[in-house]
């Protein structure tokens, strides 16, 4: 956590992509052309642009409505590549299964392409070098037989000059309309812990999702037939509905269950509860920098959870972690162990949560192999037990998480190093049980970028670490206790305005924040969208100062940020999809950079939340 961030990768040079495209483009003329049909209609919108951008989306605000030049009626689409954008506009379009399309438009200008993906069978495209006056391209594809929704698109390539499209249009038979699914049934609450309940309900054919009502109002959206409602009152009542969902909207919700959590220790909460807004810190626990060394029993109160920075593995690939304490040699003041696991059970006892956390940015983790599995799960169990500690946090970093080209589905995963570390995640959670605290520290890199960008196969020469999180916490969302993306050291990142959003002011925080808590299709896929998490599980990450990384935001815009999320008020150029009074509370790196930095970051959220 403690230098800069990698940025997107440059392209590939032009002529490597342009040879690419053209044996592409070679590929599709085998394909035949279908027959239209009397049934076949014009499903793209606004494909002449008459309606300025009306149903259109271009990457990095590249498009524009111009009167000139035009093919037909009065407007057509100018859109500007850069070095690092290649100016593409797209539109979603429902579409019948199991049926053929024609995809035709008018182009002007140097290297435009035009083509359709999420057919569910082959993507097509075609394109042109060179279009000194409007020239049509036309392509064909059939869609599979599950396939509602294809995605047709335009652009030129990076770094060239701009180019013109109009009077696109998409030929085939119309959708039908779709209608809500049913409303759910069989649902039943299985046996309550002090801060949660299962809940498992019957399939309902036709639904994408299934949306959770407790006490009447929606808690959260899932993708299965079961959830644990986790972060709730001990010994209270609760009732529970569940309502199918497709794109046609929402079924009526199913017959009510009611179920009472139990008794926590104490009276109170189980010893994984959190405060309603916790403050999250890492604590340079295994090495020196120029933040000097905080003991851990000098951490003030206001720390809820202390990190402790970092268990790290004896090679990249053996899945064996250990944690060795920063020695007195580089950490003058350096408590004994003795000392150390006194101050882990007084701060327990206080009711913070002390967890170790794995990788770090020099800590590369790849757990390539199930023996590398079952290591790093024996290795971080005995740190666990050694010292008493109340959880694991991952911070995996560099190349610990990537993704294969062929995996383009985040919610079944294949490559290895993300089955594997799932797997492990879930077998320390079933070790532990309720009271286990898992959180995680990704880069943005790691978790928004994927709405724009998911591993190399579909989006060719994006880095293979672009959203590669994303399965791994959509897999433990009802396990994951915290999730606290690391804000910082970050390039610019698309929100869901579709617009790029760059560090240090309260907009990166309130746009990267709104994404996990409202949901987002992942590279663009309507199809595949992942699910929002629940506002108790997200702290904002932070640096403590602007010696901690790149990304320091001012304690003023930190309340901005907080405001517009919790109140929706002060939101700036980005404005939040909804409010979440519940949202957790922040993250920072570090402890140590805050105490260099005489607390300024501890007595704003304790201002904040008092």
């Amino acid at each position: 956590m403690d230098r800069p961030r990698p940025r997107l990768r440059t392209r590939s040079r032009l002529l490597t992509a342009l040879t690419a495209a053209a044996l592409a483009a070679t590929g599709l003329t085998a394909l035949s052309a279908p027959t239209a049909r009397a049934a076949d209609a014009d499903l793209a919108r606004n494909g002449g642009f008459e309606s300025t951008l009306d149903g259109w989306t271009c990457t990095a605000n590249s498009g524009a409505n111009v009167n000139s030049p035009v093919h037909g009626g009065t407007s057509a689409l100018r859109a500007t590549p850069t070095g690092a954008d290649n100016a593409q506009c797209a539109q979603t379009v429902t579409v019948r299964p199991d049926s053929a399309y024609t995809l035709s438009g008018f182009v002007r200008g140097g290297y435009v392409y035009l083509g359709a993906s999420g057919t569910g069978t082959t993507d097509v495209s075609t394109w042109t070098p060179s279009a000194p006056d409007w020239q049509k391209l036309t392509t064909t594809f059939r869609t599979g037989p599950s396939t509602t929704k294809v995605t047709i698109y335009t652009h030129g390539w990076y770094g060239t000059p701009a180019y013109y499209a109009d009077d696109l249009s998409l030929t085939g038979p119309g959708a039908d309309a779709p209608a809500p699914p049913t409303a759910p049934t069989g649902l039943a609450a299985g046996t309550p812990t002090s801060t949660g309940v299962p809940l498992s309900w019957t399939a309902v054919p036709g639904a994408t999702s299934y949306a959770i009502y407790t006490n009447g109002a929606k808690s959260r959206t899932v993708t299965g037939t079961s959830a644990t409602l986790s972060g709730l009152t001990p010994a209270t009542a609760y009732s529970f509905q569940v309502a199918a969902v497709n794109d046609a909207g929402e079924s009526p919700k199913s017959a009510a269950v009611t179920a009472t959590t139990a008794q926590g220790a104490d009276g109170g909460g189980g010893s994984a509860d959190l405060p309603t807004h916790a403050l999250v810190g890492y604590l340079h626990a295994s090495f020196a920098n120029g933040a000097g060394y905080t003991r851990l029993a000098d951490v003030p109160d206001s720390w809820d959870v202390i990190d402790l920075a970092f268990g790290e593995p004896t090679s990249t690939t053996s899945g064996d972690i250990r944690f060795n304490r920063c020695p007195a040699t580089e950490c003058p003041g350096v408590e004994s162990d003795a000392d150390f696991k006194a101050a882990i059970k007084a701060k327990q006892a206080a009711g913070k949560k002390v967890l170790i956390s794995i990788g770090g940015q020099n800590g590369q983790v790849q757990l390539t192999t199930a023996a590398a599995r079952d290591t790093f799960v024996s290795s971080v169990s005995k740190i666990i037990d050694e010292y008493g500690l109340d959880g694991l946090d991952v911070d995996f970093e560099g190349h610990s998480l990537s993704l294969d080209t062929a995996d383009t589905d985040f919610k079944h995963p294949t490559t290895p190093v993300i089955v594997n570390l799932i797997a492990a995640l879930k077998t320390l959670k079933a070790k532990y049980g309720d009271d286990f605290v898992l959180s995680m520290a990704p880069e943005t890199f790691f978790v928004q970028n994927g709405y724009q960008f998911y591993g190399t196969g579909k989006w060719g020469g994006q880095d293979p670490r672009c959203g590669a999180y994303l399965p791994v916490i959509h897999a433990l969302r009802d396990d994951l206790t915290l999730l606290h993306v690391q804000d910082y050291n970050s390039g610019p990142i698309m929100g869901l305005d579709n617009q790029y959003h760059s560090m240090g002011g309260a907009d990166f925080h309130i746009a990267m924040t709104d994404m996990l808590l409202t949901g987002f299709p992942v590279a663009g896929d309507a199809n595949n969208v992942f699910p929002p998490l629940r506002p108790d599980q997200i702290a904002i990450g932070m640096p403590a100062s602007t010696n901690a990384g790149n990304g320091y935001v001012s304690p003023a815009e930190t309340t901005k940020a907080l405001n517009c999320l919790t109140k929706k008020t002060d939101c700036g150029a980005y404005s939040s999809h909804g409010t979440w009074p519940g949202l957790r509370g922040l993250m920072t790196w570090s402890v140590n950079w805050d105490r260099f930095n005489n607390w300024e970051f501890q007595r704003n959220f304790d201002a904040y939340f008092g």
